[in-house]
């Protein structure tokens, strides 16, 4: 199990990979989105469209997908955007 960044405060709510062609769309808990480029995490890219619909949060701060074994942070979304 994982646990809550200290110091940060918002959470992961949903995300979306096909409103915006190359893009990942995270929508947070405090109402904010957060657009970046698919491209950014290589991974990710990697994986079809219809694996990446098949997104997990974790602890609320935290991601990964059915098919893939690394997991990302809220932290790693907002070093980018």
């Amino acid at each position: 199990m994982m646990c809550k960044m200290e110091n940060v405060n918002v959470g992961i709510k949903d995300m979306d990979f096909t409103s915006r062609r190359g893009k990942m769309v995270v929508r947070l808990t405090d109402g904010r989105e957060v657009t970046v480029p698919v491209s950014f995490f290589p991974d990710i890219k990697n994986l079809p469209l219809r694996e990446r619909e098949q997104w997990i949060v974790l602890d609320d701060q935290y991601f990964t997908f059915e098919h893939m074994t690394k997991v990302y942070s809220i932290v790693d979304l907002m070093k980018i955007s």
